[in-house]
């Protein structure tokens, strides 16, 4: 509910001043007037509950990036940014795209994610286990893009499964039919080690049809050169990385009361190999100095997204209609160097006839997703609003892995290859009703109460052939489940410029059929969570300051957990864990122009049950968890002459260690701690800007995410890490009317 507005509004957007340092003057109230430059925000209005409303008047812990912020930053991924989110871990698989998201300690443990990713009111991404959602999240390059809305919690009533930790949002641009716009950059950028520069272009338009009518097309591309030299096979700068994109949009207003929205995405991400290096087990160091590895095979990344989406919305007087449907395809196609797993299995195949030698391991993923969302949504300000919704999504997966057999000069070895090849087709099927209320109990206490009841049903089929799994077999596999999800908070306004909040919370990822196996479990549950939050939201200081702060408990149970042994992995229940925590937002302009922010979080996320097949014991802290991440930004802005404007900002982002599995298994490791200090700087006019750009700024070596390897005896053979990108330098000149 809208009951109120604090002056000073976006908490998240205001305390993520680095995400651009730059901030610039705020734009004109409608009547034309400026806000105080004292003033840190105006009231920014949000849609992440399906609604629109104040961030501040919102009972959870949201923080929200604009996208022009994070075009002015140079980002090109999740990675750039996220660690100025409170309670935010990225993990890489050395390149956009292959991005796990983990958000208050709820870390992607098994193959499906524990958080959703959306564009709009549609979600994007498998829900089943064989779409390896958890390790191919949406990584969307900042192009189109309004603003990125990250909700941390359970959101499991209102977008339904995965969301339990939270949801990364992406809002798009609509079309204006208001006058013609069109903007175009050019970009040129160096990074650290790289022998060549980098360089991007983007453009929009935007192109009013009628009154009630507009059309905007965009498109982007960039190029980033590598980093990572090979020493054994002597190629330097190996990850070199393409990406582009576009997006066509229609907005058409045929009635007062009713709009439609339709647009299409694509996005391409082509990496020639990874932004990994291979680091000596025993000292974790890389081997041959920094930024170099050791893969025998290239190892190419290629993601291919398209999208497809309409929405309509109608004032049927009493409520809003809306109807947003949605169809995707997401083909994921990664190839690893498995010479040290699977390569110096050939003599045992073959009696001995062939030596070692080298394999490669392929994964091509291929997912095929439709969406339906029907809501109703109550109209007008009084004391009760509600909303009624049906869901339904239909998707149909491929998931195709395959292990070569090659000889060392990387010819296919007759009789043995390939080594293996199996084929793990699925599809989810699930629909869903959902709804929430709120009633002001006074003018300053409102309830809310929220619930959705979903049910699921899955095919699957195990198809293998080759050596290393026995020949050829075909195993299918079904299952169904019906999940409830609730929601309950109370909001209580201490004064207008203070709300005090409490949430209950729940959400689920769904289980699935399993992998046939001996001693394996056919079917694996759906784990749930419980989330307790309590919170503060208020700005005070005449409007110069905004505070938020949360404390949150999370139970987690029946854990679904990846295990793996001799090369093969299947998933099984586990008991129970624990996270808990405090997040804080802040932001203070204590002179016009100037504003400081800091964002913090304490997260203690630990197992509370033994895990014995991960050789885990209670008390042990959840892989990729760091306790504890800060940031401190600030940015200045100021005035020139003949119209010109400038800013410049910076910020620190620090993120604790982190653990690489549980202490008491073999591959246990622990990545350091990181920080990392980007820069920005802009000179506008309205029309024309020059922006300049850091990021990471000391060239830090910082290893996002490492699995120590081992070959298929269980002997370490090295740890492979993903690395930051390093210091990257950029300008960037652009053009608007």
């Amino acid at each position: 509910m809208i009951r109120h507005s604090l002056r000073a509004g976006l908490l998240g957007t205001a305390a993520m001043a680095l995400c651009a340092p730059a901030l610039a003057f705020e734009d004109a109230a409608e009547d034309g007037t400026q806000p105080a430059a004292s003033q840190v925000r105006d009231v920014i209005y949000v849609t992440a509950q399906k609604r629109e409303e104040a961030i501040t008047d919102i009972p959870a812990s949201i923080s929200v990036v604009s996208g022009e912020r994070l075009q002015n930053m140079g980002v090109g991924s999740l990675a750039d940014y996220a660690a100025y989110v409170p309670g935010v871990n990225v993990g890489s698989g050395g390149s956009p795209g292959q991005t796990s998201i983990t958000l208050r300690g709820i870390a992607p443990v098994g193959p499906g994610a524990t958080v959703s990713t959306h564009i709009d009111d549609t979600p994007l991404g498998g829900s089943s286990n064989y779409s390896r959602a958890s390790v191919f999240a949406l990584d969307l390059f900042p192009n189109d893009i309004e603003r990125v809305e990250i909700l941390r919690g359970p959101q499991g009533t209102l977008y339904g499964a995965s969301a339990m930790g939270g949801l990364l949002r992406y809002v798009t641009r609509t079309p204006d039919p208001s006058g013609f716009s069109a903007q175009m950059a050019g970009e040129m950028f160096s990074v650290a080690d790289a022998s060549s520069l980098g360089y991007g272009a983007r453009g929009r338009v935007n192109v009013p049809l009628a009154d009630n009518a507009a059309f905007s097309a965009s498109l982007f591309t960039r190029e980033t050169p590598g980093y990572v030299d090979n020493t054994l096979t002597g190629r330097s700068d190996q990850n070199e990385l393409t990406q582009t994109g576009g997006r066509l949009a229609l907005f058409f207003e045929p009635a007062s009361n009713f709009t439609i929205n339709l647009s299409a995405m694509f996005q391409n991400i082509d990496s020639a190999d990874n932004a990994q290096v291979y680091l000596d087990p025993a000292t974790l160091q890389t081997f041959d100095g920094p930024r170099t590895t050791r893969n025998q095979l290239a190892e190419p990344f290629e993601k291919r997204e398209r999208y497809y989406a309409a929405r309509l919305n109608w004032d049927v007087g009493f409520a809003d209609f809306t109807s947003t449907t949605s169809l995707s395809n997401i083909v994921n196609n990664q190839t690893q160097d498995a010479s040290t797993i699977y390569g110096v299995l050939f003599p045992m195949f073959t009696g001995g006839a062939v030596p070692p030698g080298l394999s490669e391991f392929n994964i091509i993923l291929d997912l095929e997703k439709f969406t339906q969302e029907f809501r109703l949504t109550s109209a007008g300000d009084g004391p009760w609003q509600w909303m009624a919704g049906l869901f339904y999504t239909q998707e149909d997966s491929v998931n195709q892995q395959i292990a070569t057999a090659l000889d060392m000069s990387g010819s296919s070895i007759p009789g043995l290859d390939p080594l293996a090849i199996v084929g793990l087709p699925s599809s989810y099927e699930e629909i869903a009703v959902f709804g929430n209320m709120s009633f002001d109990v006074t003018d300053r206490l409102t309830l809310g109460l929220g619930g959705r009841l979903a049910r699921n049903e899955q095919d699957f089929a195990q198809i293998s052939d080759g050596p290393l799994v026995g020949g050829f077999q075909e195993v299918p596999g079904d299952s169904s489940e019906t999940v409830f999800t609730y929601m309950a908070s109370a909001t209580f306004d201490v004064t207008d410029q203070t709300m005090l909040y409490g949430r209950i919370a729940s959400g689920y990822r769904p289980g699935g059929p399993n992998v046939a196996l001996p001693g394996v479990p056919p079917q694996v549950d759906a784990d749930r969570l419980v989330n307790y939050e309590v919170g503060i939201k208020s700005d005070f200081w005449d409007g110069r300051a905004l505070i938020e702060a949360t404390a949150f408990w999370i139970e987690w149970e029946d854990i679904q957990l990846a295990t793996a042994a001799g090369g093969l992995s299947w998933l099984t229940n586990g008991d129970t864990a624990r996270s808990r925590g405090i997040e804080f937002q802040g932001v203070v302009a204590p002179v016009d122009g100037l504003r400081l922010g800091l964002n913090a979080a304490f997260v203690d996320s630990v197992l509370t049950a033994d895990a014995p097949d991960l050789s885990a014991v209670s008390g042990d802290r959840l892989p990729g968890v760091p306790r504890y991440n800060y940031s401190l930004t600030a940015d200045y802005g100021w005035g020139l002459e003949n119209g010109w404007d400038a800013s410049v900002g910076g910020g620190i982002r620090w993120i604790g260690d982190r653990n690489v599995s549980y202490p008491g298994a073999a591959n246990f490791m622990k990545l350091d701690s990181y920080h990392s200090v980007d820069l920005n700087a802009e000179i506008t006019n309205g029309s024309w800007a020059l922006r300049g750009y850091v990021r990471n700024l000391t060239d830090e070596d910082v290893y996002l995410s490492g699995t120590r390897m081992t070959d298929a005896f269980g002997a370490p053979t090295f740890v492979m890490s993903s690395l930051l990108q390093p210091r990257t330098v950029g300008l960037v000149l652009s053009v608007s009317r």
